[in-house]
């Protein structure tokens, strides 16, 4: 995130002085949108098995019986995957993850960094530069924002990308352009934009959780270890903020997955009624826990995903704006 300059206060044995700490240098849109694409792209990249097997076990109540539910564990689906697909299987899908991701991580922190500025200079907000609460507030808001942005214009792919990734020893879709012709043509334009309200509800407080997480646990490190690393405090935060933001919006993201997923491949469609209705549905079928399935490899996902994704971001802000300075 480019950060506004913080000023500290140091005890120097008996008095007081102020510690400002210089902003960071500022970088062009290219490499801003550079440093966003590849840092998200890298992530998903490293943790894809693990995105997989969330996805598996998501979407696993809308056709097994409660008998292959209790049996399924992490261990089970990975060894089945091995097993039936090859280890290969785990990056099924990772082509057009890579295709969603580097303009949707692109877009989501170039958009934060602009709402983030528009939101400073709201008159109510202006006033209050320096207070923590305004800063949570702009972190938020301007996170919210720039999740739904991103979402909204990349979405055809991440719903292609679910798709494939769902795909266990049947193919149904060959491939990105496969899927997104066939899903045009048996569903129709809109099919492509299944789920899109499920996804807003999901993505804006998701995103705005992980900045307003990442941003006030970063500040807090650096007001108190100036001299830690910059590529350590990134990682440590950013993982943090994706447990918080994953733990607050996964039953939202549980059921956007099976949304996506309704009469794909031919299949009869599970749910008929809207969101309330899908919530009740899962409850009275598999229970609360339900709506928790594949939090697990969530987890495992999103500690080493998102904190990789920020240590990223930040590093090749830095490089980047290193290169047009020297």
């Amino acid at each position: 995130m480019q950060m506004e300059a913080r000023v500290g206060v140091a005890v120097d044995g008996g008095g007081v002085r102020k510690l400002v700490q210089p902003p960071p240098q500022q970088i062009g849109t290219v490499s801003q949108l550079l440093a966003g694409g590849v840092a998200g792209a890298l992530s998903k990249t490293c943790t894809a098995p693990l995105a997989r097997l969330t996805i598996l076990f998501q979407v696993q109540g809308m056709h097994s019986n409660v008998a292959t539910l209790r049996k399924a564990s992490i261990w089970n689906e990975a060894s089945r995957i091995i097993h039936e697909e090859g280890f290969r299987a785990f990056w099924k899908g990772n082509l057009v993850t890579i295709a969603h991701r580097l303009p949707y991580s692109s877009v989501n922190f170039y958009s934060y960094e602009h709402y983030k500025k528009l939101l400073k200079m709201v008159p109510g907000l202006q006033s209050h530069r320096d207070n923590v609460s305004a800063d949570v507030c702009v972190h938020f808001v301007g996170g919210g924002l720039a999740g739904i942005t991103a979402a909204t214009s990349t979405y055809p792919l991440d719903l292609v990308r679910t798709r494939l990734a769902a795909q266990t020893n049947f193919t149904y879709y060959r491939g990105i352009w496969h899927a997104l012709h066939t899903i045009s043509k048996e569903e129709g334009i809109f099919g492509l934009y299944k789920g899109l309200g499920t996804t807003l509800l999901t993505v804006g407080p998701s995103i705005a959780i992980s900045f307003t997480v990442y941003e006030s646990l970063r500040s807090f490190w650096q007001s108190h270890r100036s001299d830690d690393s910059t590529v350590v405090v990134s990682l440590a935060c950013g993982s943090l903020s994706g447990i918080a933001s994953s733990t607050a919006t996964f039953p939202l993201d549980l059921v956007r997955r099976r949304k996506q997923l309704e009469g794909a491949g031919g299949r009869a469609r599970v749910y008929s009624t809207g969101l309330y209705g899908m919530f009740r549905h899962i409850i009275r079928t598999e229970g609360l826990r339900g709506l928790y399935r594949g939090i697990l490899p969530e987890y495992y996902k999103v500690v080493p995903g998102v904190g990789i994704c920020f240590m990223t971001y930040e590093t090749l802000k830095k490089l980047l704006a290193d290169i047009a300075t020297a």
